[in-house]
Formats: structure tokens, sequence, C-alpha cells
């Protein structure tokens, strides 16, 4: 088993990658593989709603960032966790953008137990939390918590290592990452089935 983690911060070793590779540690202790994708940061296009991905086998017609090899890199994973430092009390705009292709163009995460992490200097953890979250329950995606809002504190690697309580909800996350896929391992070997799906509905609110 496998879960991908999506630093979604501009800074590839900064709060964020220290706040995912505590939530990597519990995991790799408990025989899950792990890998930290960095989103890099160049500039990362924002989806246009073009549908063009429909017929690109689950790739974004755009391929000049990093989005479509996260996308590669999804297809081995089990489960998911994107992390993103608080900006304007929001999510990074890296990961914003990096996110609405992802989940638009990408296919498969359905099932997935996905869960998403912030860093902040002081404030406005709580909404980017919060829209981090929708991601997940769009798609059909358990949501895994922790003890805790999955928040770290911080404004250097120091700092976030210093918030013993953050950092003990980075481990409680893990660990609860690990039993989730680890019950739904063994649900398949069972025989329990992923619910059937029924047509989609679109409705339209004016006619």
């Amino acid at each position: 088993m496998k879960v991908l983690l999506i630093n979604g911060s501009p800074k590839a070793k900064g709060c964020t990658y220290t706040a995912l590779s505590e939530v990597a540690k519990e995991l790799e202790k408990e025989n899950i593989e792990t890998e930290i994708f960095h989103v890099g940061n160049k500039p990362i296009r924002g989806c246009i709603g073009c549908g063009g991905c429909a017929n690109t086998d689950g790739k974004c017609v755009f391929d000049d960032d990093t989005v479509n090899t996260g996308l590669e890199k999804a297809k081995t994973a089990d489960g998911f966790i994107f992390g993103s430092p608080v900006h304007y009390a929001a999510a990074s705009g890296l990961i914003t953008s990096f996110l609405d292709r992802f989940f638009y163009a990408g296919d498969g995460f359905q099932y997935k137990p996905g869960a998403a992490v912030v860093s902040c200097r002081r404030g406005g953890s709580t909404s980017a939390f919060e829209q981090l979250n929708k991601y997940f329950t769009i798609a059909n995606m358990p949501v895994v918590s922790s003890q805790y809002w999955n928040m770290v504190h911080g404004n250097t690697p120091n700092e976030v290592r210093q918030d013993l309580e953050g950092m003990q909800t980075m481990r409680t996350l893990g660990r609860n990452m690990a039993w989730l896929l680890k019950c739904i391992e063994a649900g398949k070997k069972a025989g329990i089935s992923i619910p059937e799906g029924e047509a989609r509905v679109s409705t339209n609110f004016i006619r």
C-alpha cells in the first residue's frame, strides 16, 4: 500500500514539508509506502473547464507544469494527503490550481482515503483546512481525521517541530490513515465491494 503526500507549498523543505514528513514517518512504521511530491514553485495554470481531459486518458491538456506528473504518481496510490501553507486564510494558490485540475482531469480517487494538512504562522488555518477537505467530499473519498484539526503552527520548520500538539496530531493522522487503509484491504479480502454507484444526475437550477 502507498500514500502519496502532496506538498502544496512553494518551499520544498519548509513548514508544510515538516508536517507531512511527520505523517509519513508514522505511515512507514505501519509498513505503508510513502512519497512526498512537491508541486514546485513555478506557476501552475488554473483549470479553464475546457473538458479536454475527457479525451486525454486522465491527463490535463496543459502539460507545462507538475499536474500531469502528479496524476501519473496518483495511479499507484491507495491514499492521499494534501498539504498547504495558509495564505490569506486560504490554501496556497499553487495547491488550489493544482487540485482543481488534478481532480477534474484525474480518475480513480473514489473510495481512496484522503486527508488535508495545513501549516500557518498564526491564523487562518481552519478556513484553509475546510477548503481542502471539499475536494474529498465531492469525489467519494473517505476523509481521514485526527485527534484535532490537521494543522501545525510555526514560521520556520524548527518552530513547527516545537508545536508539540500539532506534531502529535500529524502522527495520529498517520496512524489513522494506516488503520483505514488496512481496514479497506481487509474488506476487499473478505469480499466486500465498493458501493454500487447510480447513473449521474445533474440538476441545473435555472432553466
